[in-house]
């Protein structure tokens, strides 16, 4: 057998050997269509078809998001910062991590967004697999009403979970009442507090000073409780 041919047997074999050394699970799943003010999750689930243990790097190298857009990577319930673009995991042999996602909220713009995420082993770079993922943001096609009264309309907080802000819309029908909506903690201290003018159709809530967890916010019209919901914060 010629040098030359040695060679390329053994190029073309090193590719099949790291051609097996992973494997993106979900792969085919490259449309999604969603609505406003949700939350999307797309999975990555990252298989290692080594016989050892392996660190892999997930990384987007693609995705410019809108103003009003945030995305994340998740694993499980614990969340990277916004501005982490890359993922890294220890995957041990034969092993599906299967709890890791990208999250995007998708804010108050429709259109089209387009991700792509780069997955390697580390220190193999130039052998990266490529999955890219398009993603359309509609409008809402119906909104989850939270309450209705001859007093007030109101709607659900959204997004939920929420970073940053969430929105609830209403529609005060009596200009006599009182109506306010009050963020409290588990332990049902106040947390927020937010009026809800007749003069106006929705109210931006803030979740700057909330440490992440879980919270309820409630509807008081003329002082009295009326709806109690749960409100989910991540950051």
């Amino acid at each position: 057998m010629s040098l030359r041919l040695t060679v390329a047997l053994l190029i073309l074999c090193n590719l099949n050997m790291y051609g097996q050394r992973l494997e993106l699970i979900n792969r085919n799943e490259t449309s999604y269509q969603t609505q406003l003010s949700e939350v999307l999750r797309i999975p990555l689930q990252i298989k290692n078809t080594t016989d050892k243990a392996q660190f892999y790097i997930i990384r987007k190298v693609q995705g410019d998001l809108g103003g009003t857009q945030k995305g994340y990577f998740c694993l499980d319930s614990k969340c990277l910062e916004p501005e982490m673009d890359e993922f890294s995991k220890k995957i041990e042999p034969g092993q599906t991590i299967s709890g890791l996602y990208y999250t995007l909220e998708t804010g108050l713009v429709t259109g089209q967004t387009n991700f792509s995420f780069e997955i390697f082993e580390r220190g193999h770079l130039a052998e990266a697999l490529e999955y890219n993922v398009s993603i359309s943001v509609e409008e809402r096609k119906e909104k989850s009403m939270a309450f209705q009264s001859k007093d007030i309309v109101i709607h659900d907080v959204y997004p939920n979970p929420v970073s940053d802000y969430a929105f609830i819309e209403y529609r005060l029908l009596n200009d006599a009442i009182k109506a306010n909506v009050v963020i409290h903690n588990i332990l049902g201290m106040p947390m927020g507090d937010y009026e809800l003018p007749a003069s106006e159709t929705s109210v931006k809530l803030s979740m700057d000073a909330l440490a992440p967890g879980v919270y309820f916010y409630t509807l008081y019209l003329d002082n009295d409780g009326v709806l109690t919901r749960k409100l989910i914060v991540r950051k």
